[in-house]
């Protein structure tokens, strides 16, 4: 199983902004990563610097959000829908997105719902609830 510490996250982002800006091959994940991030040009200054990345504490108290963790969600969500697990994720993700006419958008409405997923998870000491995330993203896209 692939367990990347926060650093690992973190080198993988910055390289992924470093390779895209050189113009030099990456993997399937990279590029997938570097789609998203070109999604996100307001977090380019968090990548730019390795060192400063590893360093930054993002505890929302500058209002900001963690665009490592922000990033890794769209990741998550690219790759469920990939495999669809769980299971009718992807569908309920395509609908999100055609209701919002925007992947992205569905995305962040999916992140809501997986960050409560989460967050319930951790509350409750149980393993996560694949069908509540599911059934949140699709309650969003018939809303």
């Amino acid at each position: 199983m692939f367990d990347p510490s926060q650093q690992d996250v973190r080198r993988f982002f910055c390289a992924v902004r470093a390779k895209s800006r050189a113009g030099q091959p990456m993997d399937a994940l990279e590029t997938l990563a570097g789609q998203w991030l070109e999604k996100h040009p307001e977090y380019e200054p968090d990548f730019a610097d390795v060192d400063a990345a590893l360093e930054r504490i993002y505890d929302g108290s500058d209002g900001r959000t963690n665009p490592f963790l922000h990033l890794s969600m769209h990741l998550s969500i690219s790759e469920q829908c990939s495999i669809d697990q769980p299971s009718g994720i992807r569908q309920a993700v395509e609908l999100l997105a055609a209701r919002r006419n925007s992947l992205h958008e569905a995305h962040h409405e999916a992140m809501e719902c997986l960050g409560r997923m989460l967050w319930e998870s951790q509350r409750s000491a149980r393993p996560p609830d694949g069908q509540a995330y599911v059934d949140c993203v699709r309650r969003r896209a018939t809303s």
